[in-house]
């Protein structure tokens, strides 16, 4: 588990839970305490789960399955932390929002990279060890042009024994894009006015914001060869949780660098490389990025 920070933690609590054995590898300031403290879940209000991971500062000894789970803002940094070796003969599975970490990832360890995508959960830190998900289980999909289909199904039975719902599926860009054509514009607009999910669909000028960008990032998807029908992904943003907010206004609310660009602005990014036009997520994402940066100013 390369970043076992709110996500990676709890994924790495439910595979320790099933008896997995378990190698965390976060950043090099929380080794110590890592190892010493362990993890604490807790999950939907039950009683918290405690696991006690292998703690190390890299990863040298072989693995079956690396997942990937750090911020965007810090995987350049993460993978110096992990020897190529070491996943030699593993699945690379990065969990990551936005769509440009895979090349990123593969031009480290090659062809043993996955794309990956988790839906439908959401955990928090509410201590340096401690973790809240605020959902029941998630949802992972994942695919790769390279690896064998067993391979990747050696891995989906590995997670699915620790209570998610895993799919494995043919289309790379399919699996990115399932997710990150919503993400960008919510990522972008719960960054900006700081409202949940609900408030924002409550709000008309703010609806009417959401319905014109999200046709034009499932555009984008379409051009870069996935199948994103905005009705469908207009129904998934309609059954969240009310309360529902992003990691990325989380960290924006906050001062801290944040995954904005890397979710929103690589949607953006992409739509200029495909010749599509997508002038209201632009503008979404430059008003979301100046605020950002006003408040990270106002932190300092």
């Amino acid at each position: 588990m390369l970043g076992p920070g709110a996500v990676g933690g709890a994924l790495a609590t439910h595979l320790a839970s099933t008896g997995v054995h378990v190698v965390c590898v976060p950043r090099r300031d929380m080794v110590n305490l890592l190892a010493m403290s362990g993890l604490a879940l807790e999950v939907a209000g039950g009683e918290p789960i405690l696991a006690r991971p292998e703690v190390r500062d890299e990863l040298v000894q072989p693995v079956d399955l690396l997942l990937v789970t750090v911020k965007a803002h810090q995987l350049e940094d993460a993978l110096e932390q992990v020897d190529p070796a070491a996943v030699m003969d593993a699945v690379v599975l990065p969990l990551l929002n936005g769509l440009e970490h895979v090349e990123l990832l593969r031009a480290r360890f090659g062809a043993r990279v996955a794309a990956g995508s988790l839906g439908h959960f959401e955990a928090y830190r509410a201590g340096r060890v401690q973790i809240i998900q605020t959902t029941p289980s998630g949802a992972i999909a994942m695919a790769s042009e390279d690896l064998p289909a067993e391979r990747l199904e050696d891995a989906a039975g590995m997670l699915t024994s620790a209570g998610f719902e895993v799919q494995v599926e043919h289309n790379e860009r399919q699996v990115l894009w399932s997710k990150a054509a919503r993400a960008a514009v919510l990522s972008a607009a719960t960054s900006l006015t700081h409202g949940s999910v609900g408030q924002l669909l409550d709000d008309r000028t703010w609806r009417s914001r959401i319905q014109q960008a999200l046709p034009e990032a499932c555009e984008i998807a379409s051009a870069d060869g996935a199948t994103i029908v905005p009705s469908s992904q207009w129904a998934i943003i309609g059954a969240l949780d009310y309360d529902l907010t992003t990691s990325t206004a989380r960290d924006v609310a906050e001062g801290r660098p944040s995954e904005l660009d890397a979710i929103t602005g690589s949607v953006v990014r992409a739509g200029a490389r495909l010749g599509v036009p997508c002038p209201a997520l632009d503008e979404l994402y430059a008003e979301a990025a100046a605020h950002a940066a006003e408040i990270a100013e106002a932190r300092r």
